[in-house]
């Protein structure tokens, strides 16, 4: 409930009403003082909803807290108000206010050697340029799955992917997770290579200073929430898996309320079973599956077509190929 009252104190209703958050920096830290980035939005709308949700589940803890009706309507208000940003003519979701209209980095003329850009260059250039650190945006879709159209997501991602330098290692996985649902999955296992090996190859010539833990977390996150498809939103926990042709099978567990659901991917089909506990239900490719101790679920993948041709990269900056079918 702290942190509903801090989103509510950062923004303000502007003059139409729309609820605004200015002045912020998003996961992408080569766009700083940014209007509205969605990222931050999205994630202050579904903490002010559920902390309204909870304070009226919980009204004597919230009044404890001095949490009261008034404050309660003003979270859902501003929740339910909240600026995303679209730009109309590219078909695009700005990562924030007016993004889509600033000039695009000059990638052309960036040579291998002045990468990562904020060791060759002021951030006074950087944060007027369309260019991203890490994956802002593409976060946004992947936390908030049900903010987008499956349409969008591509077209966003293709946009996004042009523009992502990866001068941080906690980008690969998550452009990983929204390549393989957009059905690049080919992509997405050049991105996750990136993540498994950035250490194991010193890709980024700097493993001497330490492991890049979080990347290497990323590996569970491209894989489950990748291949696996797995999204957990209010409606449900939700599985879209698809395997590229290197993987043969895909395996992981998940403990959910004193229980564990086993998850096996095929390139045919998805298991779902339950060690012990309560029947679960979830979602597989938007169908309603029942899983119990005693019967598992297994449910056919469907044929999927890439949606759009496969994205581009900056000059240089495509992850490193890597089929180890021979692709």
């Amino acid at each position: 409930m702290h942190t509903a009252r801090l989103w509510r104190s950062l923004g303000h209703h502007d003059s139409t009403g729309r609820f605004r958050i200015d002045g912020v920096t998003g996961p992408d830290e080569y766009s700083a003082v940014a209007d509205n980035n969605v990222y931050t939005n999205l994630m202050a709308q579904e903490n002010l909803f559920a902390a309204a949700e909870a304070a009226a589940l919980h009204r004597e803890r919230a009044s404890e807290l001095g949490v009261d009706d008034e404050e309660m309507t003003s979270w859902r208000e501003a929740a339910a108000s909240m600026v995303i940003p679209y730009d109309q003519t590219l078909g695009v979701h700005p990562q924030a206010d007016g993004f889509t209209g600033h000039e695009i980095w000059d990638f052309a003329d960036t040579t291998a050697e002045q990468y990562p850009l904020l060791l060759h260059f002021p951030y006074f250039d950087l944060y007027r340029k369309q260019v991203v650190k890490q994956a802002d945006l593409v976060l946004a879709m992947q936390l908030h799955p049900d903010a987008f159209t499956q349409e969008q997501k591509a077209r966003n991602f293709a946009y996004y992917d042009q523009l992502t330098v990866r001068d941080s290692s906690l980008s690969a996985c998550v452009q990983a997770v929204i390549a393989a649902e957009i059905g690049h999955l080919d992509l997405a296992e050049d991105y996750l290579a990136e993540a498994a090996l950035i250490d194991l190859d010193d890709l980024e010539h700097n493993t001497t200073n330490g492991l890049h833990m979080a990347s290497l977390g990323g590996i569970w996150i491209a894989l489950v929430a990748g291949y696996g498809g797995m999204r957990h939103t209010d409606a449900a926990l939700k599985f879209t898996p698809r395997l590229p042709p290197a993987l043969t099978r895909l395996a992981f567990g998940l403990h959910l309320s004193g229980r564990t659901l086993r998850v096996e991917v095929s390139a045919a089909a998805a298991t779902y079973s339950i060690d012990n506990g309560k029947p679960l239900q979830l979602l597989h490719y938007g169908q309603p599956v029942h899983v119990s101790e005693d019967q598992p679920a297994t449910c056919p993948i469907p044929d999927m077509a890439p949606l759009g041709p496969r994205p581009t990269q900056p000059p240089g900056r495509a992850p490193h190929r890597h089929h180890p079918t021979g692709r």
